[in-house]
């Protein structure tokens, strides 16, 4: 005789009998119940006053034998993971209601975690028969969102559903929209924003869509993004397990195969979430190493990328197997250690210390380079700004270069220097740098420490500011916060409001007014000889360029009969400062 499942403390052996005897009906497959099974578990329910439920297979036979309390039923563990995508569990399962209810939360969680072909309850009546029935099933994605369809019949003779039919054309619906779904492998995600006592409602929306654009540079279809707005972060889950329910619930209709969360999660937090999902967990900072990965070219981009991920997943290798013992004291934990977490953190160790050392010698190498260049006295530019703000544009725009530059964040993360020539042969370094963004994780401002220290060189910064973008004012907080990390606040600079062409007329110079900063669109060249010109007063007041100050938008008149000097590029169309400005090297 098979095992009853669930709360069966209490209840008297010729219960328990009657119970086990449960297992010899059977139902027929295209009926949800037989009328005998349900007046079988009224009686039973109604006489031990607890909710009793069966899970039947799709040839009727009973599968389990559920007890439960007076309100609610825990079922048996019959593999929580998903069926499949586009399969469902191949069970349905009914079971009583004592206080006459329709399906309750856990009704329908149970079903769309499960991917349970039907759940259905019966109501049991005073005199302990059955009353009606409330059946759900589920539901193929659809414009109005709807997870799952209640119904609800008078009594068992009234059940008109097919179960098995019901069950095999979902699944044919969901195979059909996997099919249409195929998009070349890419991740399918649901966006998860948080915001709480430090974080205003505001705010983390700001916070959420910029994480949808993190998203799509790392190649992730977002398939929607939600918010929760709670006091204190959940200390398990991040969010409310009621809210984490929700969302499991969605990524399984949608098919979502990953789930970004706009945080960085805990260690402890990130394995019960996965616990809890299934599917794969990542965090904000997660994304961004990601596509830092994605995006390094150089092999010194590359190591400081690897040791930046390295940093991040050491304190996250933690893990506890019932096969492996653990170094502890009393009874039952003694033994040799988790060896193989142990030998696992120790080779990350090792590699973190290698990957260190060799970019500390780059490091050298660097700076050796910038002491040669600054012995010959050549003022240094460095652009700064935050990610996506126009900055390898600008590069390209001042020093005719072909940097790459798309409308995606952090679209190139090693440092490119130019060398631009000024009238009476005076030279200028101008050096693009890795775009910053809020919450920028530590581990890769250290990683990255060794390209950074170009920005320690640099007589003048020039401050790059998306000028369209809506929340420039927070961007340029962030930027000037790791600034002053970094040690340079005192560093001169230039605010330099980019894209102002996106801007109706005039309000690019409001917005630069206002900011006492220089309005230009890197795009359309625009601006650009007024930029050059403060570029120069500035460094000309910092006793670094010791020649005359170049006429903004008016270069020195070039005679048409004037042949170009050996090694002189002369005079370019596509060029617009071609005296006054050009490439060197």
């Amino acid at each position: 005789m098979q095992d009853v499942f669930g709360n069966t403390l209490g209840l008297k052996p010729s219960q328990l009998h009657a119970l086990r005897r449960t297992y010899r009906r059977r139902v027929d497959a295209r009926s949800v119940v037989s009328t005998e099974l349900a007046r079988h578990l009224c009686e039973v329910s109604h006489e031990t006053n607890r909710q009793i439920g069966v899970l039947l297979d799709r040839k009727g036979d009973v599968h389990a034998v559920i007890v439960g309390d007076a309100r609610r039923l825990e079922l048996p563990d019959v593999g929580r993971a998903r069926a499949g995508e586009s399969r469902l569990r191949g069970l349905r399962l009914v079971h009583t209601h004592l206080n006459g209810e329709p399906l309750t939360r856990d009704d329908h969680t149970d079903l769309a975690l499960l991917r349970l072909d039907l759940v259905a309850a019966l109501e049991v009546r005073e005199d302990g028969l059955p009353g009606k029935v409330h059946w759900a099933h589920l539901l193929p994605e659809n414009p109005q969102g709807a997870m799952w369809k209640d119904e609800e019949a008078g009594g068992v003779h009234e059940l008109g559903w097919d179960p098995l039919a019901g069950a095999l054309a979902l699944e044919e619906e969901f195979a059909r929209a996997r099919a249409l779904r195929r998009t070349g492998g890419a991740e399918r995600a649901i966006l998860v924003g948080f915001g709480g006592r430090d974080r205003g409602r505001a705010q983390a929306e700001a916070s959420l869509d910029e994480l949808r654009e993190l998203a799509r540079t790392a190649g992730v279809e977002v398939l929607e993004a939600t918010l929760q707005m709670r006091r204190d972060p959940d200390p398990r889950y991040l969010i409310g397990k009621g809210k984490l329910e929700d969302i499991v619930l969605r990524s399984m209709q949608r098919m979502a195969t990953l789930i970004v969360f706009d945080a960085e999660l805990a260690p402890s937090q990130a394995r019960h979430i996965s616990e809890a999902t299934s599917l794969k967990i990542l965090d904000r900072t997660q994304l961004i190493l990601d596509i830092f990965a994605q995006r390094a070219q150089s092999a010194d981009g590359k190591l400081q990328v690897e040791l930046a991920q390295l940093k991040y997943l050491y304190p996250r290798l933690v893990g506890r197997d019932d096969s492996l013992s653990r170094l502890a004291g009393g009874i039952g934990g003694r033994g040799p250690g988790e060896t193989k977490l142990e030998i696992d953190r120790r080779r990350v160790r090792d590699r973190i210390t290698a990957l260190e050392r060799r970019i500390d010698a780059l490091g050298a190498d660097r700076h050796l380079r910038r002491k040669q260049r600054n012995a010959r006295g050549l003022p240094v530019l460095s652009i700064v700004g935050y990610t996506n703000a126009g900055k390898s544009t600008l590069l390209n725009a001042l020093t005719d270069s072909r940097v790459l530059a798309e409308d995606k964040l952090f679209a190139t993360l090693d440092p490119t220097s130019r060398r631009l020539r000024f009238p009476r042969d005076r030279e200028v370094i101008i050096t693009d740098t890795v775009g910053f963004i809020r919450d920028l994780p530590p581990d890769l401002v250290t990683a990255f420490r060794a390209t950074l220290e170009e920005l320690g060189d640099a007589d003048l910064l020039l401050h790059v500011v998306d000028a369209p973008d809506p929340r420039h004012e927070e961007q340029i907080e962030a930027v000037e916060a790791i600034l002053r990390d970094l040690g340079l606040a005192s560093k001169p600079r230039v605010l330099v409001m980019n894209k102002i062409d996106k801007l109706p007329a005039n309000e690019g110079a409001a917005i630069a007014h206002r900011r006492d900063a220089v309005a230009i669109s890197a795009a359309t060249r625009a601006g650009i000889p007024e930029l050059l010109h403060v570029c120069d007063r500035r460094l000309f007041a910092e006793g670094r360029v010791a020649f005359a100050e170049v006429e903004a938008g008016a270069p020195p008149p070039v005679p048409a009969a004037a042949t170009p000097a050996p090694g002189d590029a002369g005079p370019s169309p596509s060029r617009l400062l071609p005296a006054a400005l050009r490439r060197v090297s």
